[in-house]
């Protein structure tokens, strides 16, 4: 009898739910093959009292899990895209991108307000600097907390640490069967997403086909079209958890069109621009969006966050 395939995971209960979901699409396509998890505790588990970004960013939640995948410990490693590095490892590739749930980000409120009925100096808990820029610059008056967690964690501290709101992507709400904690669906043009927020990774080894062409299986192709047009804009602009990055893209036909952002932590400069080309090249359009930003000065906002040591 063939081995298990093994998926790699973190624990947390929103991760848990991924990881599960992949396992249930793999054996519902493949009856014959026989899918495990393996619990693997990540940096970013084990460091919640620090922003990301000032311990070493994006990658502390997929670092051990990848090891555990170039090592032959699991088969398989299931990951948020928007957790995911703009640099794969050598040895591995994104095996399949499966249809993307929800991509915006949500408000829930104490109270049930929207964001412009907040009450001047509301407190609001995220650690992300992406949402606190864009929070700002809606909102300039907004006190922006930190906020570390699992999602379930989040919910709590909204209450405990009295917090007016918190800002947590949608994607995971509504996987956690929460969406009724909601109070508003933040819109692109208020909160412009994180590059793959929304979307799963499944992560393989290159030298494995028969694990690549299972999770072939699980893959969205115009899922993978806007996320590697997305990437590609993360990785012109050498960007992570470091710095205020933002970027969603759509298709239409034969027409990839990408809406990017770069802001100052503050939020009062906030450079956004969209681009559109052939959804054929995805990569190309992503490249030339951030080659634009980076003209219109969002160079000297990354240039200046590298040197202030901006790691959040």
């Amino acid at each position: 009898m063939t081995r298990a395939i093994v998926i790699g995971t973190r624990g947390s209960q929103l991760a848990l739910w991924q990881a599960n979901w992949v396992r249930c699409a793999l054996t519902e396509r493949f009856p014959d093959v026989r899918v495990e998890l393996l619990v693997i505790k990540t940096t970013g588990d084990k460091i919640l009292d620090v922003a990301l970004a000032k311990v070493g960013g994006k990658g502390l939640f997929v670092k051990e899990i990848e090891e555990a995948l170039l090592s032959g410990r699991i088969d398989v490693a299931v990951h948020s895209m928007k957790d995911m590095p703009a640099d794969i490892p050598e040895g591995l590739w994104i095996g399949a991108v499966p249809e993307r749930e929800n991509p915006l980000d949500v408000l829930i409120t104490r109270t049930g307000q929207p964001l412009a009925a907040l009450p001047e100096g509301a407190r609001v808990g995220t650690s992300s600097l992406r949402r606190g820029a864009q929070l700002r610059s809606r909102r300039s008056d907004l006190r922006i907390c930190t906020l570390r967690g699992n999602l379930d964690t989040r919910l709590r501290k909204l209450a405990a640490d009295n917090l007016d709101a918190i800002v947590l992507a949608a994607a995971g709400v509504h996987r956690l069967g929460l969406a009724e904690r909601v109070s508003e669906y933040l819109p692109m043009e208020v909160m412009l997403p994180a590059v793959g927020q929304g979307a799963l990774c499944i992560e393989v080894r290159r030298e494995d086909p028969r694990v690549a062409q299972l999770a072939a299986a699980l893959d969205d192709p115009a899922t993978r079209t806007v996320v590697t047009g997305e990437r590609a804009f993360l990785k012109r602009l050498e960007g992570g958890c470091q710095v205020p990055i933002a970027a969603h893209g759509t298709l239409a036909g034969a027409v990839f069109s990408l809406t990017g952002l770069v802001a100052e932590v503050d939020g009062r400069t906030l450079i956004r621009q969209t681009h559109s080309g052939s959804a054929a090249s995805p990569e190309t359009v992503g490249i030339q969006l951030a080659e634009r930003l980076l003209a219109l000065g969002a160079k000297e906002i990354l240039d200046k966050l590298k040197r202030e040591g901006h790691n959040a």
